[in-house]
């Protein structure tokens, strides 16, 4: 088990730096799917692996589309934070959730990431010098409604995916 745990991951770690590469960029908003690799981490495996695959995944995606900066670390900590905290909420629960619990993981998570997107977007802002409160404010309400679509999506999908990445690593689903 170990081993196929340890390929679920490096292939969830490889999806995040994918999903992240092949997103829409408008301006300050980037609609991506990459932080559902690290959701799945942590509804199959707890905390610690979904930590690894949102770090290791969105840091090789930064690297790779930006470069070392002062602000790659912020850019990654969402990641880490969402993998941290859902892995600890569905590991406490046995990995077994209802709707509704996988429902709060996966609203609150995708809006702490917005948040703690947005911080870092207004850090990075002023460590380089184009702070503008309207590029960095002023598509919030797109972007609220973006976490509300991207999060029923996810909700939606993810019974689906964990019940496959479950019956694949030959657990009962």
């Amino acid at each position: 088990m170990k081993t196929k745990k340890l390929a679920v991951n490096a292939l969830l770690a490889a999806m995040c730096a994918v999903l992240g590469a092949l997103s829409i960029n408008l301006g300050n908003m980037k609609f991506t799917f990459e932080g559902l690799p690290v959701l799945i981490s942590a509804l199959l495996f707890g905390p610690a692996d979904a930590m690894a695959v949102g770090g290791i995944g969105i840091l090789i995606y930064q690297v790779l589309r930006h470069g070392v900066t002062a602000t790659t670390l912020l850019w990654v900590l969402p990641y880490v934070l969402c993998g941290l905290l859902a892995g600890i909420y569905a590991k406490k629960r046995n990995f077994r959730l209802s709707t509704a619990q996988l429902a709060f993981i996966v609203f609150s998570m995708t809006f702490m990431v917005l948040v703690l997107n947005t911080a870092s977007l207004y850090v990075d802002s002023k460590i380089y010098g184009y702070y503008n409160p309207v590029f960095i404010f002023g598509s919030l309400g797109v972007r609220i409604v973006v976490w509300l679509v991207k999060s029923a999506a996810y909700t939606a999908v993810l019974p689906s995916l964990i019940s496959a990445a479950r019956h694949g690593l030959g657990e009962r689903a």
